[in-house]
């Protein structure tokens, strides 16, 4: 018991009690070594305690032990390799014999599908969106081209269009007007007098917050009554335009069903629009520019079936600023988000980028980003503003369906090189222009858009030109990573390993490095004379020496 006048307890006990602790102890540890005996287990190895400072050549010592180390890691690696060689030799083998065997099942089937899939959702080379896109078009009836409604003109591929023309099947074209909520309704309606004078165009407004993935889910939900009637849960231009693609359907002869193909540039909202007019969702839809890289089938209605598929590749001859909008630079890294916006604001009403984002007079992108920083609370340690994620940031706005801006109508001068009246009057057969019409001018009627003093004045570039044929890309230049870096230099100078006996190699391998130890062992180590002479280094260093007869006052 602890005495309240002293500041310790006593530690002093008994000898009887000290005694018998110690007795205890002993017998624990014998009772320890004696079950370990028993089990076979050696005694503890002995720390290695390295080389003494006083050993003489400890530098060289050490040097050869590391040296030996690396070698034996290397051969290590080396095997593993090998192992893993004959392991997929193995499966290889395994599945050729199962394959000659029996057809695959269905849940086999499946899954290789869904292998395909990551596959194709890995590779994200513009050959492979340019083999996709052609194959969207190669299936398609119909081909649909989504146009921004915020930028209609740059939205526009020329390629596209006079390869769907000219084709030998006679593909139709139409025009989707879509996120016509971000744009005044004055520009929206000269937009759509515009573009209806060459093709049949829609007015459409996507639904960004479809959360049902299947059908059970958007049962429930309608049964729950839980509705949505939010601005960005809200679709508009679906009744019109799926009644418009149910009646060219049944128009046809055929009991084939309708494919209508997506196309458009990457962030245009063509996979939005498809689950919008499925209700579920069926398509991969997110802020990041081109998530769609392969084609995918969906079924709207027992007629109809759209087809989604990959942005347009831009060609490298577009200007910095419709590269920034309508291709992948800044994902694939081949433009940095502060160049990316430069070129943005240069094309933008000042006063209103002033207006839109809050912030006061700026000179030059930099600063305006450092102010956007700080006013969204993006700072880094000590306070510096992040300008890497407010451009960042400030880019995710534009591409995505947010931020309202509007492009100025050109005066029409007449129709594209690809387009002839004969063309026009073929495209708008087979359709109920003023069904089409009708339902357009309801769909705006029921939007609500934004002001002309809140939206951002955009000067548009025209049409954007793209790539179709894969020959007219840019060789792309594979990278290698490190890992693969490390495995070549390993097996650059080892032959091709035998899989029929792998140990006979690795006997030799080893049986080698132990041979190289002793050679290096059994070598004389050499003495260096070293300079002591302090005068004839100071007078060979003039410069870094210090004269101490120097006075100064």
């Amino acid at each position: 018991m602890k005495r309240p006048k002293l500041r310790k307890a006593s530690k002093r006990v008994s000898c009887a009690k000290r005694f018998k602790i110690q007795r205890k102890v002993r017998e624990h540890n014998r009772k320890l070594r004696k079950e370990a005996k028993k089990k076979g287990i050696s005694r503890k190895p002995k720390k290695d305690v390295g080389v003494p400072n006083s050993a003489p050549f400890k530098e060289e010592v050490l040097r050869e032990a590391e040296q030996r180390k690396q070698e034996l890691e290397a051969l290590k690696e080396q095997n593993r390799i090998i192992k893993q060689q004959e392991r997929a030799a193995k499966r290889k083998k395994e599945k050729e014999a199962g394959g000659a065997e029996a057809e695959p099942t269905t849940k086999e089937a499946k899954k290789v599908e869904k292998a395909k899939i990551v596959k194709a959702k890995e590779k994200s080379s513009k050959t492979f969106r340019c083999c996709e896109l052609n194959k969207v078009i190669e299936a398609s009836d119909v081909i649909v081209e989504v146009l921004d409604a915020r930028d209609p003109l740059g939205c526009r591929c020329p390629q596209l269009e006079e390869t769907v023309l000219k084709h030998e099947g006679k593909k139709k074209l139409m025009f989707i007007l879509n996120e016509i909520d971000l744009v005044p309704k004055e520009n929206l309606e000269k937009w759509l007098k515009y573009l209806e004078a060459e093709c049949p165009a829609f007015v459409f407004k996507a639904s960004t917050q479809l959360q049902d993935r299947t059908v059970q889910q958007k049962k429930q939900r309608v049964s729950n009554a839980v509705l949505d009637n939010s601005r960005a849960a809200s679709c508009f231009g679906r009744d019109s335009l799926l009644q418009t693609l149910c009646d060219l359907a049944n128009k046809t002869d055929d009991e084939s069903m309708l494919k209508i193909g997506v196309v458009g540039f990457p962030n245009v909202g063509k996979s939005s629009i498809i689950n919008s007019l499925k209700g579920i969702r069926a398509c991969s839809v997110g802020v990041q520019r081109g998530l769609t890289r392969y084609m995918q089938e969906v079924h709207i209605s027992k007629r109809v079936k759209m087809i989604d598929g990959p942005g347009i590749v831009a060609a490298p001859c577009n200007p910095g600023d419709v590269m920034t909008l309508r291709s992948l630079q800044v994902e694939e890294k081949e433009e940095s988000p502060l160049e990316a916006v430069r070129t943005l604001l240069k094309q933008c009403n000042q006063q209103h980028i002033m207006l839109q984002y809050n912030v006061p007079d700026y000179r030059n992108s930099l600063e305006f980003l450092t102010t956007f920083a700080k006013k969204r609370g993006f700072l880094q340690k000590g306070g510096v503003p992040d300008t890497e994620l407010a451009a960042t940031t400030f880019l995710n706005n534009w591409t995505g369906a947010k931020l309202s801006y509007h492009s100025r109508v050109p005066e029409r001068q007449g129709l594209p090189s690809f387009l002839s009246d004969a063309k026009v009057t073929d495209l708008q057969s087979g359709l109920d222009m003023d069904k089409v019409r009708k339902g357009n001018e309801d769909v705006i009627k029921g939007v609500r858009f934004p002001n002309l003093a809140s939206s951002i004045s955009f000067n548009s570039k025209g049409f954007t030109a793209g790539v179709l044929d894969v020959s007219e890309l840019p060789k792309e230049t594979t990278s290698t990573t490190t890992t693969d870096v490390k495995v070549m230099d390993m097996t650059a100078n080892t032959e091709e390993p035998e899989f029929g006996n792998p140990v006979s190699t690795m006997v030799t391998q080893i049986c080698q490095l132990t041979q190289k130890i002793k050679d290096k062992s059994a070598k004389t180590v050499k003495f260096i004379p070293i300079n002591t002479d302090l005068t004839s280094v100071q007078q060979n260093n003039n410069d870094d020496a210090y004269d101490f007869n120097t006075d100064f006052v």
